[in-house]
């Protein structure tokens, strides 16, 4: 049986402050090459309030995520075009294959939508941030 890898631990490097709630801002590390959105909150326990993990697209692209080795539930923030996309609250964590995937899926047509990234927030923290699908998503590179 294959070890999981070691947790990753990224710089807070950006932070998205909410339009909707007066001081509110999320910090957020962020997994910006292809092997850091790979291991993304692997093996990290939960987050605590208004901390998160950025996965940024460019070009956008159709993302999907799973739970395998993630030891806490989380909230998945889909963004296209500076806008909240889609959410997937409350994921819970896969201890073993298969997993189910995550993505957004705006339209109802069940093939996932192209996203310029994700915003990856403890479980609930979407619900108590009152964020909604078509906020404003401006992350600011710190």
């Amino acid at each position: 049986m294959e070890l999981p890898p070691p947790p990753q631990n990224l710089p807070i490097e950006a932070r998205w402050c909410l339009e909707s709630r007066e001081s509110a801002c999320i910090d957020l590390e962020v997994a910006d090459t292809p092997r850091e959105q790979q291991l993304g909150l692997m093996q990290r326990p939960a987050l605590p309030p208004l901390r998160g993990m950025w996965f940024p697209a460019s070009p956008p692209r159709p993302m999907r995520f799973w739970m395998l080795n993630t030891l806490a539930a989380l909230d998945l923030v889909f963004v296209r075009d500076g806008k909240v996309l889609a959410i997937s609250a409350e994921v819970s964590v896969c201890p073993s294959l298969p997993c189910p995937s995550y993505w957004a899926d705006a339209d109802g047509n069940g093939r996932a939508d192209f996203a310029d990234g994700v915003i990856e927030i403890g479980a609930g923290e979407a619900a108590r941030l009152e964020i909604k699908i078509g906020d404003s998503v401006v992350i600011e590179g710190l």
